[in-house]
């Protein structure tokens, strides 16, 4: 979305997210929200940093619940990769320019290391031990804020690059202390931040991690690591890992995963083979009949769908009328399906059963 105000959720993440959940949807994720104002991506990142934040996101949370859905907040840190322009504005480093022309400029941002995510972004402050302390509190406090704000999963942010995302991968994660090196010090940061967030987190709400299952092709971030992290994770109290994949920036040929249908699947399948944990499969899932496959072949649990939504806020339940035929009409709102299952009627009546 990248449409807030000073960190605030407004109108338009009311009825963007409220469609998603008229439209069928089981879950329904607010968009990536920063837990401090230094962890935000640009400008336009939702926050929950304060107790105001939390208010306008109650009211989403209300919205979802009175919909039919489950409401589920993204919380994160940006990390290296803040002190962004929006994606439609450039997705570079913020400027001079950008100050003067939009009223946003760059910001100090904190990172794994003091390396800059790529030439010309921002050079990072590295963190230090009290740094690292002040972030796993302020994801706790943010799950707090979540929580009061009624909402009923939270997913920690521990992909594409972003600060958690950093620490775990050796191809940013450069420290020489008890945070870097071993794959046990690279996990110690989020592992931490997970225990932190459990506790304060009710026994009876999933928490998810959200993970890039290999940061490419053989470099870096590896399945293998993955499998290890979510064992860990699922000790710590982890209920379901979802599994994407990329972020670091990376030479042409090491970013080469084949943007085909289904493409994380096959990473889903094996972290929750091997952890032993549910998972979401996620990217290019498009048809009913291919997400329900991938259930049914249990190489995930649940499904998520981003940019199909966007195309389609009606797509789960569309997926329901392909898979259970008329029956499914009883899942539409009434307000919609009623009308819709009319019309699908009268065209039967009509045309013929091939025109439903």
């Amino acid at each position: 979305m990248y449409s807030a105000v000073d960190g605030m959720a407004g109108d338009l993440h009311l009825v963007h997210l409220g469609r998603f959940a008229l439209g069928g949807a089981g879950l329904v994720f607010v968009e990536a929200t920063a837990v401090s104002q230094r962890g935000r991506i640009t400008h336009g990142c939702v926050g929950l940093w304060s107790d105001q934040h939390a208010i306008p996101l109650q009211r989403i949370a209300a919205f979802l619940h009175a919909s039919g859905s489950a409401a589920g907040i993204q919380l994160s840190h940006s990390g290296f990769k803040g002190s962004s322009q929006r994606p439609w504005e450039g997705a570079g480093p913020l400027g001079s320019a950008d100050a003067d022309q939009k009223g946003g400029g760059p910001w100090d941002t904190e990172a794994v290391t003091g390396e800059p995510f790529d030439d010309g972004w921002p050079v990072p402050t590295e963190m230090d031990k009290a740094d690292i302390e002040r972030l796993v509190s302020d994801f706790a406090t943010a799950a707090k804020r979540a929580d009061t704000a009624g909402f009923d999963v939270v997913e920690l942010h521990c992909a594409h690059g972003y600060l958690l995302h950093s620490f775990l991968s050796p191809l940013a994660n450069k420290r020489q202390d008890d945070y870097g090196g071993s794959l046990e010090n690279r996990m110690r940061l989020p592992l931490s931040v997970i225990e932190a967030v459990r506790e304060v987190w009710p026994a009876d709400k999933p928490l998810f991690v959200r993970i890039s299952s290999v940061d490419g092709i053989n470099v870096g971030w590896s399945i293998e690591d993955s499998v290890r992290f979510a064992t860990a994770a699922k000790e710590r109290g982890v209920d379901v890992v979802d599994c994407s994949s990329g972020g670091m920036k990376l030479e042409k040929h090491q970013n080469l995963l084949a943007r085909e249908p289904g493409f994380h699947v096959p990473y889903s399948e094996r972290v929750r083979n091997e952890a032993g944990i549910a998972t979401i499969a996620v990217g290019l899932i498009r048809s009913p009949k291919q997400a329900e496959a991938i259930l049914a072949e249990g190489r995930a649990d649940l499904i998520s769908i981003a940019r199909e939504a966007l195309m389609n806020p009606n797509w789960p339940c569309e997926a329901a009328l392909h898979l259970e035929g008329n029956a499914a009409w009883q899942k539409w709102p009434d307000q919609f399906g009623w009308w819709l299952m009319r019309r699908a009627r009268q065209q039967r009546d009509a045309y013929g059963p091939e025109t439903e």
